[in-house]
């Protein structure tokens, strides 16, 4: 009896099967609803994702990370969803998040928006400065507009966010 590896008829048989989990292999995008339950379900997710590719190490912060960056964009953001990318490469874990909240084009509103945005991730400042990484947010590159914020944890430093020794 000839076994598939695929689902496809003519795949090869010396197809070789997906590699599993690793560090390396982490890359996933989940698009949420603009709610209150967002936060919870994206550290859920992030639980879940960072166990299933050996990362429980990093747990903590990126978990704090995640959380922030979605509760901050479901105030500010008047969109109905924002998107969310994770992302483990060069020893530092990625997050990006997206939503539609346009940039604005008056420089006392944009100055204004700017820095309401920064006062709601002041936690999440402290998480990122506290494991040595970097995070931002400006024009979101994608068609549509509006607003990208990221973060990166480098391993290294998120390892020791909780005890203090990044």
């Amino acid at each position: 009896m000839t076994v598939l590896a695929g689902l496809c008829p003519i795949a090869a048989p010396d197809d070789k099967p997906p590699a599993p989990p690793a560090p390396d292999t982490l890359a996933y995008s989940l698009t949420l609803p603009s709610a209150p339950r967002s936060p919870a379900i994206v550290r859920a997710a992030t639980r879940t994702v960072l166990t299933a590719h050996g990362l429980d190490d990093v747990m903590d912060a990126a978990v704090q990370v995640v959380g922030e960056l979605v509760a901050c964009s479901c105030r500010l953001a008047p969109s109905a969803e924002v998107y969310v990318s994770l992302r483990y490469r060069n020893g530092a874990l990625r997050v990006v998040l997206y939503d539609a909240h346009p940039r604005h084009t008056h420089p006392r509103l944009a100055a204004a928006c700017d820095a309401r945005r920064r006062a709601a991730l002041r936690v999440l400042a402290c998480v990122v400065k506290a494991c040595a990484g970097e995070w931002g947010f400006g024009d979101a590159r994608e068609p549509g507009g509006g607003t990208r914020m990221w973060a990166v944890l480098p391993r290294s430093g998120a390892r020791g966010y909780v005890t203090g020794k990044s």
